[in-house]
């Protein structure tokens, strides 16, 4: 039998739904994953995802800003992958974020 997937792994599941070209925020995830106080704890699971193929670079805060950047390998790499998606970015921030945001509490 399977153990129940962590809160790091549920968050993980939740990354790798959101479609090529959108992004959601920590805060989105948490509250989708019934733990709405919890989007820091998000964003922990973000940055323990590497070699995880989770498209971490598509979750951002809920301003848009792109607060896990300096986790990405070299200097722009989540501003370059979010770009080669046709979003938006000026001064680490995604532009007409209302367009391209992805509700998992709406979606899912």
């Amino acid at each position: 039998m399977k153990p129940e997937p962590n809160f790091f792994e549920k968050s993980h599941e939740v990354a790798k739904l959101i479609p090529f070209g959108r992004v959601t925020s920590y805060g989105a995830i948490a509250k989708y994953l019934g733990a709405a106080r919890s989007a820091r704890m998000v964003g922990w699971a973000m940055n323990n995802s590497h070699g995880k193929d989770v498209p971490a670079h598509r979750v951002v805060n809920r301003k848009g800003l792109l607060t896990g950047k300096h986790h990405f390998d070299g200097t722009n790499l989540m501003q370059q992958l979010l770009e080669s998606e046709g979003i938006k970015v000026v001064e680490n921030q995604i532009q007409d974020l209302e367009k391209v945001f992805w509700d998992p509490t709406l979606e899912l």
